[in-house]
């Protein structure tokens, strides 16, 4: 694969970078989003609200950005969960579950110190376009 084959993933509907990468690369048909915190795409501010709220717009903004490459949630192959307190993990669960169906992605859930914006929840995935 050369480096001609990728192309940046880029949408309005999801917060724009807050660093020096691309909301998501697309390589061949499979598409790396970065990950996302619960930040309002249309001020780029974080959401106001407890725990649920900001878990359904890290998912609505991974959602964003998977149907920005012409895929969606369930074309995830992988979910990576970063929380800063790993109690919300059956939170979490709860609100995937309104996202997607069987089969589920494989997954990981990570407790750690801190996040970007001194938020408590970020996702990334891997997605393979059909």
């Amino acid at each position: 694969m050369t480096r001609t084959d990728r192309s940046a993933i880029s949408t309005e509907t999801a917060p724009a970078a807050i660093g020096t990468y691309s909301q998501a690369i697309r390589a061949g048909n499979t598409v790396y989003l970065s990950g996302q915190i619960p930040l309002d795409p249309a001020t780029g501010d974080v959401v106001e609200g407890d725990m649920g709220v900001q878990i359904t717009r890290v998912f609505d903004n991974l959602q964003a950005v998977a149907q920005a490459a012409g895929g969606e949630l369930q074309d995830i192959v992988k979910l990576n969960v970063f929380l800063t307190d790993l109690s919300h993990f059956s939170r979490v669960n709860e609100i995937m579950g309104r996202y997607f169906r069987t089969p589920y992605p494989a997954r990981a859930a990570v407790g750690v110190a801190a996040l970007p914006k001194g938020v408590e929840v970020e996702m990334d995935a891997i997605l393979v376009l059909p």
